[in-house]
């Protein structure tokens, strides 16, 4: 194809036209500082609230528990940050497979001398409320679980969760990054305390999040600074990105239930044909309790990160759940968590997909892959030496 065919859309996704369409006046004619009284400012401080409203309405919640930020990492840390200081407690439950944003702010915290439970999964890479409730403690300030897996799209059992939280009086975050705009979100009937999103996850621009607080949780100010976000959150309102993160919300919210299914059957053509035409292939994760969009394929005998590379010559963009930079390979937390064997976590590639891809780009991938793989097992090639001779600038493929 000469187009590219994009299956990263976890990492990222491409700004939606009417999203970039319904930015570009805040850039170009209502500039504004949204703080000020002038007119100019009424008219941004108007476009950040109608964004609220838009961001609260695909939540399910009300538009004054929506505090904007400048990615999920942000609100992540955020909500942790929050916790440990309204509550006074110094013990912290995530998961083992969380992202970063959470993992290595878990990890800083310990090296704090807070103390710190990171919950092990199964080898589908699920985790139970019975895991949550052997880990409680009296000290325990916040349990931080994510509501899906980035790498495997694996769901977890947020609701429950949520109940056996508020039933123990302890607060509870969820990074939803991965969910938002890909599955409904109702948090008036989830027992939630915080919440972090984020607007490149689904078609918004990059550079911009948002917290849930819920209305009757304490809340200590992560950013501190001006009076911006109700004392919420300091920093100048950044209000083309806002705009734009509500009309990416209002898009979710209206073609959700469609694009759902229609990515759920791409997906699960690409998953099928693969372990069907390619031997030694693998599903990381459980099967069915996960994203529609997600599918995490271990295969085994290869470097994916060598995969990428000739992939990427054919114009195809996936992402890999391991890197190899000086020969030595480094498996993601997510696949080491979930015990899977180091042949097949090496060899692991996501494919993430959007509403924006078609059948066409899932046919073709479909058609190249085979040959790919059959070659780099027979080759036993490296993405070192293939990095050395795209350097070099030789051809790949």
């Amino acid at each position: 194809m000469n187009q590219p065919i994009y299956f990263d859309n976890n990492a990222t996704t491409a700004v939606s036209p009417s999203v970039f369409e319904a930015m570009v006046p805040y850039l170009t004619e209502h500039y504004g500082n949204a703080s000020s009284a002038y007119r100019s400012g009424r008219v941004a401080r108007a476009a950040v609230e109608r964004a609220r409203e838009q961001v609260a309405d695909l939540l399910g919640c009300e538009p004054r528990e929506v505090v904007f930020t400048g990615c999920a990492t942000e609100s992540d840390n955020a909500a942790i940050s929050s916790a440990l200081h309204t509550t006074g407690h110094r013990h912290v439950i995530v998961s083992a497979v969380e992202h970063s944003a959470i993992k290595n702010h878990a990890e800083h915290l310990e090296r704090l001398g807070y103390g710190v439970t990171f919950l092990p999964v199964a080898g589908d890479g699920t985790l139970t409320v019975q895991q949550v409730a052997a880990a409680l403690r009296p000290d325990t300030a916040i349990v931080s679980v994510m509501w899906a897996n980035n790498e495997t799209g694996v769901l977890f059992p947020v609701a429950e969760i949520g109940e056996l939280c508020r039933a123990r009086g302890v607060l509870f975050h969820t990074d939803a990054v991965q969910v938002v705009g890909k599955l409904p979100v109702n948090l008036a009937g989830l027992q939630v305390d915080f919440l972090s999103l984020s607007g490149h996850k689904f078609h918004a621009p990059k550079g911009v999040g948002a917290l849930y607080v819920r209305r009757r949780a304490k809340f200590v100010p992560y950013l501190i600074g001006g009076h911006q976000e109700k004392g919420k959150r300091g920093g100048t309102e950044n209000v083309p990105h806002l705009v734009g993160l509500g009309q990416a919300a209002v898009e979710a919210k209206r073609h959700l239930a469609a694009e759902a299914a229609a990515v759920l059957r791409l997906r699960d053509k690409l998953e099928h044909t693969v372990l069907e035409k390619i031997p030694d292939t693998f599903v990381n994760g459980h099967r069915q309790r996960r994203t529609p969009n997600t599918s995490s394929l271990a295969f085994a005998g290869l470097e994916a990160e060598a995969l990428l590379l000739l992939l990427d010559q054919h114009n195809v963009s996936a992402s890999a759940g391991s890197a190899c930079t000086t020969g030595a390979v480094e498996i993601s937390h997510v696949l080491k968590a979930m015990g899977v064997p180091p042949d097949r976590a090496v060899g692991t590639l996501r494919f993430s997909l959007s509403a924006r891809n078609t059948e066409a780009e899932v046919d073709y991938v479909l058609g190249i892959l085979p040959p790919l793989i059959a070659k780099l097992r027979a080759e036993k090639t490296g993405a070192v030496a293939l990095k050395a001779k795209l350097a070099a600038g030789e051809k790949i493929v």
